[in-house]
């Protein structure tokens, strides 16, 4: 049983959810750098079925395409950005 985001090819999922797992990450969660020192965050799974998570998605595909800086999923925005966005999502 699978899933599709809009924006994201199955081989750059996988190189994601690699890299998540050099990090050592639980199952059901993915690695994230976010910000100018692109500092880590492990986030669940379900916040890339989200449409603001999505919107960050697809500003990172402009940004980076599918070749990430830090080797994991690298989103181009401050953090507080983020962290604002990220909060809303826990509260669903």
């Amino acid at each position: 049983m699978g899933f599709r985001l809009p924006g994201i090819r199955k081989a750059s999922l996988a190189a994601i959810q690699a890299s998540s797992k050099a990090l050592n990450v639980p199952k059901g969660y993915l690695a994230i750098y976010v910000g100018e020192k692109m500092k880590q965050f492990v986030i669940p799974l379900s916040y890339l079925n989200q449409p603001s998570f999505q919107d960050l998605l697809s500003k990172a595909e402009e940004e980076f395409g599918y070749d990430h800086p830090m080797g994991g999923l690298t989103i181009p925005c401050r953090e507080d950005v983020f962290l604002d966005t990220s909060s809303r999502l826990n509260r669903c």
